[in-house]
């Protein structure tokens, strides 16, 4: 499998590319994204991965060869890069391989005021575009001209994540960000010293794309370990774990046991919801069904989504939501051009927690209300044909087909997807409690790996 297709892909589900990509494809992405995205200027950030350098120069040479300026955003997380997109109406470009290893890099890209392109929304064209220019041998054609210029907008930008509280209503509150080696050591710092009555500890807060403490990957547990044990050993009253270009956070509490994405969105939506009564929330479907139970109890209209970020910016768009959560730990907001941002999360968990004068390990509490099998990778030879198989076994079950499969068997659930770029299936499941929720995992692994 090409690059190009790895992007179209991957982008959907990740956002960037699971390999590592070379010059002559970032400058001919560079190209294809010019044409694609036919804007006077396109912007442009990196992560703090060492082969991000060369990979902006390139993709940068590609823009300027249509005739098209550059604005270099510099090192920047890709919810700055959301933002930049958004405020300066100018179509945008982050080279990230988010939690990926060392080793990878990639692009995520959004069009002006923050939009998404997806795979159905202009990814698989700029893929023709660029696949067009590395047939020609990857040199550039065009009337060049464009024009490569700097800005800095980490202040503006913390200004903005700000603006969605009141940070003199924060409580005293101590906190230790573990940024892992990622951008969040820049913004994270940035952002906190906006609030008077916060103390900030950073751990891992030295930018260094060869992540030599622990991988960027927080949804993975052993990448918590060292916050979870800092926050208990310093006496925090929350820890968050951010990914490597920190658009993701994950919550721990004081106890140091960790949040689900499912219950950082719970808690976020009831937020919103006191502050835009009746409104519209997003959640995807591996969501805990207490998210939606959440969303109702206190006003709101929940809406199911495929896990996705540029399906969840449409649906966004078109439902008018204030806010959208994934169990994968993205949040979005629609007063941040629908984009998603772990730090402007951050920033209402605080105030959450102000406002409840409790501790978080108490405050969380009504928002976990099932056993979670949290998602399991299997290998197989065919994902289509297992995934059939699988729904034939419960076919006497209620079923939808919105991104995978999904089976509700009233007591317990489970959503099934093949990977988009691996011969995996992933495997989410819930269930009342943890016995019926491991009794169950067992029985559908057996289905999925049966011979």
């Amino acid at each position: 499998m090409s690059i190009l297709d790895q992007i179209v892909k991957a982008y959907d589900i990740r956002g960037t590319v699971p390999d590592q990509l070379d010059a002559d494809t970032a400058r001919a992405i560079g190209v294809a994204f010019a044409t694609f995205a036919r804007a006077p200027r396109v912007l442009v950030g990196r992560d703090m991965r060492p082969s991000g350098v060369e990979l902006v120069a390139a993709f940068a040479e590609g823009v300027m060869s249509q005739g098209v300026d550059v604005v270099d955003l510099g090192l920047v997380s890709t919810d700055l890069v959301y933002y930049a997109a958004g405020r300066l109406d100018a179509p945008g470009a982050m080279f990230t391989a988010s939690h990926n290893p060392a080793q990878y890099n990639g692009v995520k890209l959004c069009l002006s005021g923050a939009r998404p392109v997806g795979a159905d929304t202009g990814l698989a064209d700029i893929k023709d575009l660029a696949a067009a220019v590395l047939e020609r041998g990857g040199t550039p054609s065009g009337p060049g001209g464009g024009r490569l210029t700097a800005r800095d907008l980490l202040d503006d930008f913390a200004d903005h994540v700000v603006s969605f509280i009141d940070p003199t209503a924060v409580a005293p509150l101590k906190v230790v960000a573990d940024t892992a080696n990622g951008m969040g050591g820049l913004v994270v710092p940035k952002v906190f010293e906006r609030l008077p009555q916060v103390e900030l500890e950073v751990m891992y807060g030295e930018l260094d794309g060869t992540f030599p403490n622990h991988p960027a990957d927080p949804i993975q547990p052993a990448n918590q370990l060292d916050l979870q044990a800092r926050v208990v050993a310093g006496g925090f009253d929350l820890g968050l774990a951010f990914d490597g270009d920190a658009d993701r956070v994950f919550v721990v509490d004081e106890a140091g046991r960790g949040l689900s994405g499912s219950t950082t969105t719970a808690l976020l939506a009831a937020g919103m919801l006191a502050a835009n009564p009746g409104a519209t929330i997003l959640h995807n479907l591996i969501c805990s069904r207490a998210v939606p139970e959440v969303i109702r109890e206190h006003g709101g209209i929940p809406i199911r989504t495929k896990v996705g970020h540029s399906y969840i910016k449409q649906i966004m768009a078109e439902s008018g939501a204030v806010f959208g959560g994934e169990h994968s730990a993205h949040y979005y907001f629609r007063d941040n051009y629908r984009a998603d941002s772990g730090i402007i999360a951050t920033m209402l968990v605080l105030e959450q927690l102000s406002q409840a004068g409790a501790a978080l390990s108490t405050v969380r509490k009504p928002f976990e209300r099932y056993a979670a099998s949290g998602e399991i990778n299997t290998e197989v030879g065919d994902p289509v044909a297992v995934l059939e198989r699988v729904a034939d076994s419960y076919r006497s079950e209620e079923q939808d087909r919105l991104d995978g499969l999904t089976v509700n068997s009233g007591s317990w659930w489970f959503n099934l997807r093949p990977s988009n770029t691996e011969p995996l299936l992933r495997l989410n499941l819930e269930a009342d409690d943890r016995e019926a929720c491991d009794r169950r995992v067992a029985e559908v692994l057996a289905l999925i790996t049966e011979p």
